[in-house]
């Protein structure tokens, strides 16, 4: 049986980075927000993406959510375009192998 682990959407991702730039709205309660937040949204982002790309970004998402004035960073729609778009993680890529002429 194949592990296959569902991309999550962009939608979701701009979702989620929209929930983290909430805490600009309060100005002076947002950094005590962001103590709160700093660890639910590291662990949806290490859930939603999964494996070691998902506890690296997660790591990161906590450090960047956690830090005052860090919170316009869109880590989860950059971690969206970095697999889905540009395949950085992609198991499945394309290499060319040289071969030469006779």
């Amino acid at each position: 049986m194949t592990n296959i682990q569902k991309s999550p959407s962009l939608l979701f991702c701009i979702a989620m980075d929209a929930v983290g730039y909430l805490s600009f709205a309060v100005p002076g309660v947002g950094e005590v927000i962001d103590v709160a937040w700093a660890p639910i949204s590291a662990a949806i982002f290490a859930k939603t993406f999964g494996g070691a790309k998902g506890v690296v970004g997660g790591i990161f998402n906590f450090v960047e959510e956690a830090l005052p004035g860090m919170d316009f960073i869109p880590s989860f729609t950059i971690m969206w375009f970095m697999t889905n778009k540009l395949n950085i993680f992609s198991k499945n890529k394309t290499t060319i192998i040289p071969v030469k002429s006779r």
